[in-house]
């Protein structure tokens, strides 16, 4: 274009719009780059600096221009829409000629994984393969949609098929961007990390109503007063396998309980990224952990897990809601899933990829019990204490693969005398000390009433 022409090393973006008579602010649009002040909240500080961006949409709103940004190097979770004095004009940078308008294939950062259908350039594909998820070896596992009891909800010209969740690698421009402001779930107000396929009807108000219990969307309090009024649900449907004190965990199929688990999985993809939905449940078992009081049992967070996983995965995804985080709720989850399969007699493992708030939570709880192993090994006078990885895997139910990406992450294998060691240093003992007096609450394995099921021997679930 004339714009890109005049936009050399001598003159900037802004200096030759203003050349040919056109307002800067026009000439931004989707795939520039430009630095923008960027305020955060963390830790009890506020953080404010300039920071890359890469525009994503942009409206006008009462005669001025709004653009949705993405920070670059951040996550997804910080995108937002800003105003016009925000952008730094003066730095604009214009996409490359090499690459798309909006940058789909060549992001800032991975590709968010929300969309279900492929995009209209995609050769059509077979009736066996419709609804399905590919998996990164190429193998296809079912996903249809074709039992649900409404069908899914539409966003834009994009139809949305969900319901449980797994990792996807397409990405556009209506699921880049958060598509809902603001989400009332019991006593608590929550604003939304990204984009979840909620009918479009909603998305233009500024606050959803979330039944706690049952996970209804409704549009406004009186309607969930209505509902609240005939629901006789205060607690989520299936099975209660764990209580002690006030944490409860409920077994939820996703075959008997669909209606729930699809209400539970598009609340769940409000704050998770890397995964997409469907509306067939059915393969999957969906584990609510929730704290008790006078009113019932108020969702916490959970975890699903395939009912049969080729892969012997004891999670697929794995969610604490943002109210309840930094509680140790995260930790207290994933120690209850691998309890699940200490009782089935197997070691497990995420499914990956994790997000980098899973990662983290992983990470510490496998270093927390494995050193919790290390540490209470006892030796004799002559032979120092001794266990294998196997041994580890064997009374964790953590499999290998993590043990040993653990072990390593710690620093603690060490080559001595033709053989690997493992040495624990004074250092992390004294860590490990420090994170077992935070963890407050754990799983007692004496509480969970849970007897696995053989799902190859019933058919289709």
């Amino acid at each position: 274009t004339p714009l890109k022409k005049m936009a050399t090393a001598e003159s900037s973006p802004k200096e030759a719009a203003e050349s040919q008579g056109i307002r800067p602010l026009d000439c931004v649009f989707e795939g520039c780059r430009l630095p923008v002040w960027m305020m955060t909240v963390g830790n009890g500080q506020n953080r404010e600096e300039w920071t890359l961006a890469e525009i994503i949409s942009k409206r006008k709103v009462e005669g001025k221009w709004r653009f949705y940004v993405h920070y670059v190097n951040y996550n997804k979770r910080l995108d937002e829409w800003v105003s016009e004095d925000r952008l730094d004009i003066e730095r604009l940078q214009l996409p490359r000629k090499d690459s798309k308008v909006n940058s789909l294939s060549k992001s800032s950062r991975p590709a968010s994984p929300d969309v279900a259908t492929p995009t209209s350039t995609e050769p059509k594909k077979t009736n066996s393969l419709i609804g399905r998820k590919r998996k990164h070896d190429g193998s296809v596992e079912p996903e249809s949609a074709e039992s649900s009891p409404h069908p899914p909800p539409q966003t834009g010209s994009m139809s949305r098929i969900s319901g449980s969740m797994s990792h996807h690698g397409t990405d556009d421009i209506v699921t880049r961007m958060k598509n809902i402001e603001i989400v009332e779930l019991g006593r608590f107000r929550i604003k939304p990390w990204y984009f979840s396929p909620y009918p479009q009807e909603l998305t233009t108000e500024p606050v959803i109503y979330i039944c706690e219990f049952c996970l209804k969307y409704v549009k406004s309090k009186k309607c969930l007063e209505r509902h609240r009024a005939k629901c006789t649900l205060f607690h989520p449907p299936g099975y209660e396998i764990y209580r002690k004190d006030s944490i409860s965990f409920f077994e939820i199929d996703g075959r008997k309980n669909k209606l729930y688990a699809q209400h539970l999985c598009l609340l769940a993809k409000l704050f998770l990224d890397h995964k997409t939905l469907y509306y067939d449940t059915d393969p999957f078992l969906f584990y609510i952990m929730t704290e008790y009081d006078s009113y019932g049992f108020h969702i916490v967070g959970y975890f699903s897990k395939e009912k049969e996983s080729s892969e012997d995965y004891n999670v697929a995804c794995i969610l604490t809601l943002p109210p309840f985080q930094r509680k140790g709720y995260s930790k207290l989850l994933i120690e209850f899933s691998y309890e699940l399969s200490k009782i089935e007699g197997k070691t497990g493992s995420p499914e990956k990829p994790l997000s980098d708030l899973g990662l983290l939570s992983y990470r510490s709880y496998w270093s927390q019990t494995i050193l919790e192993i290390l540490v209470g090994i006892k030796g004799h006078e002559e032979n120092p204490p001794a266990i294998t990885i196997n041994e580890i895997c064997e009374r964790t139910s953590i499999r290998k693969e993590d043990v040993v990406s653990t072990l390593q992450y710690l620093q603690l294998v060490q080559y001595y005398k033709g053989q690997y060691i493992i040495c624990l240093t004074k250092d992390v003992l004294e860590r490990h000390i420090k994170s077992m007096v935070k963890r407050k609450v754990r799983i007692d394995p004496k509480c969970v009433k849970w007897t696995p099921k053989d799902w190859s021997k019933r058919g289709k679930w």
